[in-house]
C-alpha cells in the first residue's frame, strides 16, 4: 500500500512520510502484545521525525485477518495520523522510541469497523488537495487518492473520495485518471497557503510539547 515516498497528510495539515520495519514481533517484555517499529518523518522539515513502537493489543489482534501489511498497514497509518492530530507525537532531530498504543480506541466492536473520526466533504476536499500538493512537492509523481487508507481515515469510502477528487479536478486544481491524481499548476501556485497551514499546525504541536517539557523540568 505505502512506501518510503508515500505522503500521508493529517487533518491538521502536516505531511508525513512513514517508514515501517515489518513485521510485527512479539513483545520482549513478556506482555500480551505485538510491536512494530516505524519512523514517522515530518515532510517539509529539516530532518524532524518521531521514531515509534506501535503496540498492537491482543483484543485488536483478534479482529485482524492477519498482521501482514495488506491487512493492518492502513489502520496503523491512520492511528499514527490520529496521534499527530491529538498532538501526542513530538518531532525531533533525534529521539528515543515512543510507544504508540494501537488498541481498541480505534476499533468499534459493536459495528465491527475501524473508527478514526468521520469528516464531512469540505475537510475531505481539503485533505485531498493537501495530499496532492505535498506528495507532488516532496515525492513527485502521481498521487494515489484512491488509497483505502485515506477513506478509512475520514470514515468514508473510496468511491466517495474519488467523487470529491473529480470535483477538484473539474475546478482545474488537478488531473484525475482513475484513482490517481497529478497536481496542476494552479494547485502548486498555492504553495504559500499550504506552507502557512503547515507552520500553523506545527506551531500548535510544538507549543504543546514545549509546555509539557517546561512542566517536567520544573
Amino acid at each position: 500500500m505505502s512506501g518510503p515516498s508515500s505522503v500521508y497528510v493529517t487533518l491538521s495539515g502536516l505531511p508525513l512520510l512513514i517508514e515501517f520495519k515489518w513485521p510485527f514481533h512479539s513483545s520482549t517484555a513478556g506482555a500480551d502484545f505485538w510491536v512494530l517499529h516505524a519512523d514517522v518523518k515530518l515532510g517539509n522539515s529539516e530532518g524532524l521525525h518521531a521514531p515509534v513502537a506501535v503496540n498492537l493489543s491482543a483484543t485488536v489482534r483478534e479482529v485482524l485477518p492477519s498482521m501482514e501489511p495488506k491487512d493492518v498497514e492502513g489502520p496503523v497509518i491512520n492511528a499514527l495520523r490520529k496521534e499527530v492530530d491529538r498532538r501526542q507525537l513530538e518531532f525531533v532531530k533525534s529521539g528515543k522510541l515512543v510507544p504508540v498504543q494501537f488498541s481498541s480506541r480505534y476499533y468499534d466492536f459493536k459495528r465491527n469497523k475501524w473508527v478514526f473520526g468521520k469528516a464531512s466533504d469540505e475537510p475531505i476536499a481539503t485533505l485531498i488537495t493537501r495530499k496532492v500538493f505535498w506528495h507532488s512537492r516532496l515525492s513527485g509523481g502521481n498521487v494515489w487518492v484512491g488509497d483505502p487508507a485515506e477513506a478509512l481515515y475520514v470514515e468514508s469510502t473510496v468511491p466517495h473520495i474519488l467523487k470529491i477528487a473529480r470535483g477538484l479536478a473539474e475546478s482545474g486544481l488537478m488531473t484525475l485518471e482513475g484513482e490517481w491524481a497529478s497536481a496542476n499548476a494552479s494547485l502548486m501556485a498555492q504553495a504559500e497557503r499550504f506552507e502557512a497551514e503547515f507552520k500553523a499546525a506545527f506551531g500548535e504541536l510544538d507549543k504543546k510539547h514545549a509546555f509539557e517539557d517546561g512542566v517536567r523540568n520544573r
